[in-house]
């Protein structure tokens, strides 16, 4: 168990926490004494990550909520508002992969998709959060890209234009709130045995990456009400490779 819960006492708003990455940053942020709202499609897995942190001594609200749906998205500040009046840290880590084929062969229906879920979302998710996040003293807003945000990868077309477009929107918004305390940073998480990974390099041996868990520390970071920086990407392999060692 950490010692001092450097986030007792915030609310925090993860989207794919059901599993992967998002689930590991929710269970880090109960363990560091965040509220944890726990976001996500699939209903089960959200109650089995609700179970864990209870039984760890955190507390944890489950939104059983389709990006894809953006009546919903749009709803969720004002729910949330109604509920807590704020929101002190935001993660916007959901995403899809998507096809990955050459571009001419992407159909217009999974185009859509996939810019609907990694990158509209995340503008809605901006635009009912935001008076949330103002009314806290110290707002956080974090959202997970990837280096396919480059460009450089064959077939990753989708995925690829959705994450740099996150990217660019995460650093518009730091830049609207310099001068505020509200801090929006980015992070890259890199090679990570998650099951997007797994799903685009399916012969790859899950033992030779880091866990989620791994990194999740890194978010709590970025979430901490000392953190100052701002409109910042942030490589998840090099912050883990600058790590102390384990005793």
């Amino acid at each position: 168990m950490t010692s001092s819960k450097t986030l007792e006492g915030r609310i925090a708003l993860v989207t794919g926490a059901s599993r992967g990455i998002g689930r590991a940053v929710a269970l880090e942020l109960a363990k560091n004494g965040a509220h944890v709202i726990a976001l996500a499609r699939v209903i089960g897995a959200l109650e089995e990550l609700f179970d864990e942190i209870k039984d760890n001594g955190g507390t944890c609200t489950l939104v059983n909520l389709d990006l894809e749906n953006s009546e919903d998205v749009d709803a969720l500040g004002p729910s949330l508002l109604q509920r807590w009046e704020k929101i002190d840290i935001f993660i916007g880590n959901a995403g899809l992969l998507g096809p990955l084929t050459p571009l001419p062969h992407v159909s217009s229906e999974e185009w859509e998709q996939v810019m609907t879920v990694n990158l509209t979302a995340n503008w809605r998710l901006i635009r009912t959060l935001d008076p949330l996040l103002r009314r806290s003293d110290a707002g956080r807003v974090v959202f997970v890209s990837s280096g396919a945000a480059s460009g450089k990868y064959a077939y990753w077309g989708p995925y690829a234009v959705s994450k740099a477009g996150l990217e660019a929107l995460a650093r518009t918004y730091a830049n609207e709130v310099e001068n505020t305390p509200l801090r929006v940073n980015i992070i890259n998480p890199g090679p990570i045995a998650t099951r997007m990974r797994a799903q685009a390099f399916p012969g790859e041996d899950p033992a030779t990456l880091s866990s989620p868990e791994a990194i999740a520390p890194l978010f709590v970071e970025l979430s901490s009400p000392q953190c100052t920086s701002n409109g910042e990407l942030f490589d998840a392999k090099q912050w883990l490779e600058k790590m102390p060692p384990k005793a």
